[in-house]
């Protein structure tokens, strides 16, 4: 292929990209979305491989890495849960630092590589110095979010001594070791300059996510995201693969903007999130005298039987899905639910909070997977002021984004937090194993309000129970 046409594939690729992310910002879209997507990407690989810049003894390499990491694909496409794609994409944006990283340091080995003094040989080291830093702290950061996320480490978060000044120390000997790779006399002087770099920012990946808290998950995925964007375009960059470089660029700014939507619904900032994330430790202690009181009182259990009596006399359900449904896998009898009652002519939505679950987008994908209709789905703001109407707001297997506290006790932790406001309808259900406390380790004052029901034990098989019960 001429350098023109791989040119021309390489527009039409970009092209595709961008149809692809604007499908993906809808989910009646999304699957066009991910069409446009798959369709650019082969264009690229194609372009790629049969352009003026790979050898023919190159292609059987290429080839065999296809057949690897395309087996390695539908594998995991075929054997994931659901409930396990939050640790699935951590461990993607994993493997797009460990290939900025390798790209990289083979870039600077490489035989054909120039190391003299002269602006292109100095841009060029810029881009692989750079290009190596984030894809380490992209690795080392993702490992440790798949650690949190499948549970395999905590998620209270772990704030060390003079974290900050650490943080700052690490910065100034990375720009330090930076200046030494660019003023190095030997390859073997930059290299030893590139390896103490590598393990810094490895080590500030661990650090960095490690002090974020488990409520905070959702920030950290889109996060990396962006982490794992700039990395690619680091690539691109040192490959001078314009492609890359403007995918790289999509996906980075991308993942920035949901950072900050993430951020936004959880009433945070992005500088607070990475300077110590809040969440997954035991409950808040009690407040002091003076301090408001915490949540008194007694909850009112509910059976499955009286839960579908309630959904039956009702002419308006507002369901919220929480990771506790994915955890359950009861998606699918959710829908069952939803079904069984719409024919009875009562009115069912979905409302979706920004976070719910452990990464964004993550209840919208479980109701599609369960075939819940599009259009009886909305986000939060689209149903708070409907919650007055509504007859009964059954909560399922979520928590912080129900608490009443956010907007009740200004001490609170997520004080300030948007919350569906399922208090407001006539009766709410929350369905929970325990009365344990969400990802931000705070009570919630919802479990005890007057016109509550709790209905404890695994969502699934009470799912079912209210199921056989609607039936019957």
């Amino acid at each position: 292929m001429s350098e023109s046409l791989a040119t021309v594939s390489y527009i039409g690729a970009t092209i595709l990209f961008i149809l692809c992310l604007g499908g993906l910002s809808n989910a009646e879209s999304s699957r066009r979305g991910n069409l446009y997507g798959m369709i650019g990407m082969t264009i690229a690989v194609l372009a790629t491989v049969v352009g003026p810049h790979v050898t023919a003894a190159g292609i059987p390499w290429i080839i065999a890495a296809v057949v690897v990491g395309g087996s390695v694909g539908i594998f995991l496409a075929r054997t994931v849960q659901m409930t396990q794609m939050p640790e699935l994409v951590a461990f993607m944006h994993s493997m797009v630092g460990l290939a900025a990283m390798l790209v990289g340091f083979a870039n600077y080995i490489d035989p054909g590589s120039v190391h003299t003094a002269g602006a292109e040989t100095t841009i060029h080291e810029v881009e692989i110095y750079i290009g190596i830093l984030i894809g380490a702290v992209t690795l080392s950061g993702s490992v440790i979010a798949f650690g949190k996320l499948s549970g395999r480490i905590g998620g209270k978060p772990l704030l060390l001594p003079a974290r900050h000044w650490l943080n700052l120390a690490g910065l100034i000997t990375v720009l330090i070791f930076g200046r030494a790779f660019l003023m190095a006399a030997t390859p073997h002087d930059g290299m030893m300059a590139l390896i103490v770099m590598t393990v810094i920012s490895l080590l500030f990946g661990i650090h960095m996510v490690m002090a974020i808290g488990g409520a905070d998950m959702p920030v950290v995925v889109s996060m990396l995201n962006s982490y794992s964007g700039w990395a690619a375009a680091a690539t691109g960059f040192m490959l001078s693969n314009d492609l890359l470089i403007v995918v790289g660029a999509l996906v980075g700014s991308s993942g920035a903007i949901l950072s900050y939507i993430m951020c936004r619904a959880m009433n945070r900032n992005f500088i607070s999130v990475i300077a110590g994330g809040f969440g997954g430790g035991a409950p808040a202690p009690a407040k002091g005298a003076g301090g408001p009181a915490e949540p008194v009182g007694e909850v009112t259990p509910i059976s499955a039987t009286e839960t579908a009596e309630l959904l039956k006399d009702a002419k308006s359900v507002v369901i919220v899905p929480g990771y506790g449904m994915a955890v359950a896998q009861a998606q699918h009898t959710v829908y069952e639910i939803t079904k069984v009652l719409r024919e009875k002519g009562v009115n069912v939505r979905f409302g979706i909070h920004p976070v719910a679950g452990r990464m964004p987008g993550h209840m919208n994908v479980l109701l599609a997977e369960a075939k819940v209709p599009y259009d009886i789905v909305f986000e939060m703001d689209e149903l708070n002021e409907d919650f007055p109407d509504t007859d009964v707001a059954m909560i399922i297997g979520a928590n912080d984004i129900v608490n009443p506290a956010a907007q009740e006790d200004p001490t609170s932790p997520i004080a300030g937090m948007p919350v569906l406001e399922v208090w407001k309808a006539k009766t709410s259900i929350v369905m929970k194993r325990s009365m344990a406390s969400g990802y931000a380790g705070v009570d919630n004052p919802l479990f005890y309000k007057e016109n509550n029901r709790m209905l404890f034990g695994d969502a699934k098989k009470m799912l079912d129970e209210v199921l056989s019960a609607l039936k019957a």
